[in-house]
């Protein structure tokens, strides 16, 4: 059973022997009865505040919120589990990719071909585990209130052919259904507009307090900075590739341009 579906039936399990409703619950921990319902079928995964409010409501310590720590971590390296927090409670995510769609964006087939690339020793099941973990970052944008997410992808990420032309077309297919979402704005950072501002990928996340960070990775490890300078200068960066990069009307054409391309 996996992790979220496992979290869900713990709760059912726990409320019902406290003779309480989903609506009950709902209102103990701050959310709606079907924000209950959709926690207990595995469909979504809870928030921290849920958890911690299912531990005051059964009276259970902190079992459902270090549960819920756990499903967080899954398959995600250790160093990887601090930026998923902050990506949860974001209010607004600005992502700048230039190797791969960002991982919230991915469908599974391409996810795997990335980590198979990335890490060609490991068994099938431990990058089935991967795909998994990673679709489930997905769940954030299924909230109630989701985080505004603004990506500029280099044309590079269009034209790596991850996986084969198959799944770079049902990629790229993903990809322009979710430009239609009021809550995702894509740009495209052609090879005509030359050198990039940035050479490495990085987010800048924003809480619903103000408060901002700034993400970025090396080999092997991710690095989290909440210095005002270094989100500022960050800031600056992103705004710099976002004015280099096509419209979002203009990307969406080219992101159909290639996934046309990947069919044929």
């Amino acid at each position: 059973m996996n992790p979220l579906r496992s979290f869900g039936l713990d709760v059912r399990e726990v409320r019902t022997s406290h003779g309480m409703s989903q609506k009950g619950l709902g209102h103990s921990t701050g959310y709606s009865e079907s924000y209950v319902s959709k926690v207990e079928k595995g469909a979504v995964v809870p928030s921290e505040k849920f958890a911690r409010g299912c531990d005051l409501a059964f009276n259970t310590g902190n079992l459902f919120t270090r549960q819920l720590m756990r499903l967080l971590k899954g398959d995600h390296p250790s160093w990887f589990v601090p930026y998923l927090q902050l990506e949860r409670r974001a209010s607004q995510i600005l992502d700048y990719s230039n190797a791969f769609v960002m991982g919230m964006l991915q469908t599974p087939a391409y996810a795997g071909a990335v980590f198979r690339a990335t890490h060609p020793r490991e068994s099938s099941d431990v990058i089935k585990g991967r795909i998994e973990a990673r679709t489930r970052r997905r769940d954030v944008m299924e909230r109630d209130a989701p985080p505004l997410l603004w990506v500029i992808l280099h044309e590079a990420v269009l034209r790596a052919v991850v996986g084969g032309p198959e799944v770079m077309q049902a990629q790229l297919e993903h990809l322009l259904v979710d430009t239609e979402s009021p809550h995702v704005t894509v740009q495209v950072l052609p090879f005509k507009a030359g050198a990039p501002a940035a050479s490495l990928p990085f987010n800048v996340l924003s809480q619903n307090d103000g408060q901002s960070v700034m993400y970025s990775e090396s080999r092997g490890q991710g690095h989290v900075t909440d210095s005002a300078a270094a989100v500022a200068e960050a800031q600056a960066t992103y705004d710099r590739l976002r004015a280099a990069a096509l419209s979002p009307e203009d990307s969406v054409a080219l992101i159909r341009e290639a996934m046309e391309a990947y069919t044929s």
